[in-house]
């Protein structure tokens, strides 16, 4: 059984994450870290000596849906320990992506913006469809909860770059006063309301019709359920950088 760890325990992600393992036999998670110690639905919660709790509860994989200001130290007790990493959190910049890049060199670890099965496959399906309808006009949306703050999510970046890889677009990230739309463009926009779970949507417009991919999230538990899943996949794995579309091709 995969002993697991959840950073950010407290939070919206973390609390769903505990509640979600409860119902597997194949992992327990055994320990959470914020920034207040105390206890989540059973399971202990540690503010302080995270490399020491990871060792001290034997854990395998720690599960990460956090601020990247916690990723980061979080990630270096990980090394020390020598335990795997999940990492859902989003907002990194630059250098803070080289950082855990250089954490995979010590430990296995996986990082995506979004752990929807569904998000997988419509990554791959934008990818198809950019490329075949070379010349429609682009525009990416994107909403989630109030609570949410970073923007663009971090799965339209990631959206974003697949349509890039295919296509030399520039991102114009909202529109405002005389904005006539360029031919290499595409909008992204970026909406905040209530509890919005997380919906995605890329339109390609010519040719008299307009092709619309998008995903919608009914629960948070989606994405705990598949952090899960990567979680139990990267156990007892090579230190190195890992994908979550080869969990869901597993």
């Amino acid at each position: 059984m995969t002993r697991i760890a959840v950073n950010g325990a407290a939070g919206r992600m973390g609390q769903t994450v505990i509640e979600t393992a409860a119902d597997r036999d194949d992992l327990e998670v055994v320990v959470g870290f914020d920034v207040e110690a105390g206890e989540v639905d059973g399971v202990p919660v540690v503010a302080e000596d995270v490399a020491g709790a990871l060792a001290e509860h034997g854990v395998d994989v720690v599960v990460d849906f956090s601020i990247p200001e916690s990723t980061l130290p979080l990630a270096e007790a990980c090394v020390e320990a020598g335990v795997g990493l999940v990492v859902g959190t989003t907002g990194f910049s630059d250098d803070g992506l080289a950082d855990l890049d250089v954490v995979s060199e010590s430990v296995p670890l996986l990082k995506a913006t979004n752990f929807s099965r569904g998000i997988q496959v419509l990554q791959r399906t934008v990818r198809e469809a950019v490329r075949a309808l070379d010349d429609y006009d682009l525009e990416l949306m994107e909403s989630h909860h109030n609570g949410k703050v970073d923007a663009p999510s971090g799965t339209a970046k990631t959206l974003l770059e697949v349509v890039q890889e295919e296509r030399d677009v520039e991102p114009v990230y909202g529109r405002e006063g005389h904005a006539p739309r360029e031919g290499d463009e595409i909008g992204v926009f970026a909406r905040r309301a209530g509890d919005i779970r997380g919906e995605h949507e890329l339109i390609l417009a010519g040719n008299d019709e307009v092709l619309s991919l998008s995903h919608h999230a009914e629960d948070r538990a989606v994405f705990a359920a598949g952090a899960l899943d990567a979680a139990a996949w990267l156990s007892g794995r090579e230190a190195g950088r890992y994908e979550f579309g080869a969990v869901v091709d597993a």
